[in-house]
C-alpha cells in the first residue's frame, strides 16, 4: 500500500505493509530510533509522537492511518544543533534519569505547549498522564515543562 505524509517537515512517500504500526515504520523502515517501544499496547507513552499536532501512541496507530497527515518525532525538536526550549528545560531541571521515557514525555509536553503555551500545573499533569516514568517521580518533569514556558 502506498502512503504519503509529512515527517519532520519533509514529504515522504512509500510502500508499506498495511499491518505495520507507525512505531515499526519509524524505527525499522525510517531508522528514527528516538521513539521508543515500551509496552507495545498504548499504556506507557514511550512511543509518543505528534500526529497533526496531537500526541499519539505510535504503537497503536497503523501506518495507513498516517496517509495525508503530519508526523513529528523527537528527532525534529533539535534544529541545527540547537535544542528545543523544552529539551533544554529538561536538562536544567534534571528531568532525565534513565532517559527511556524522555522522548515520549517531551512529545506529550510539546503537544500541550503547541495547544496551550501557558498551561497550569494541573494541565501539565493531565497532558503527561499517559506517560509512565519509573525513575524520576515526575516532579522534575513537571518543573521542566513549567520552566519551558517562562
Amino acid at each position: 500500500m502506498k502512503i504519503q505524509f509529512m515527517l519532520n517537515e519533509k514529504s515522504v512517500s512509500m510502500d508499506i505493509d498495511p499491518e505495520t504500526t507507525l512505531l515499526a515504520l519509524l524505527r525499522e523502515e525510517l531508522f528514527l530510533t528516538g521513539t521508543k517501544e515500551g509496552c507495545g499496547s498504548g499504556e506507557c507513552g514511550a512511543c509518543t509522537v505528534l500526529m497533526d499536532g496531537v500526541a499519539v501512541n505510535s504503537c497503536l496507530v497503523l501506518a495507513p492511518q498516517i496517509n495525508g497527515t503530519e508526523i513529528i518525532t523527537i528527532e525534529a525538536l533539535e534544529t541545527d544543533g540547537k535544542l528545543d526550549q523544552l529539551q533544554q528545560s529538561f536538562i536544567e531541571h534534571h528531568a532525565v534519569q534513565c532517559g527511556f521515557c524522555t522522548p515520549g514525555m517531551l512529545m506529550s509536553a510539546k503537544a500541550l505547549l503547541l495547544k496551550n503555551p501557558r498551561p497550569t500545573q494541573e494541565e501539565i499533569r493531565i497532558a503527561l498522564s499517559g506517560n509512565l516514568c519509573r525513575c524520576t517521580g515526575y516532579q522534575n518533569i513537571i518543573a521542566a515543562v513549567e520552566g519551558a514556558v517562562d
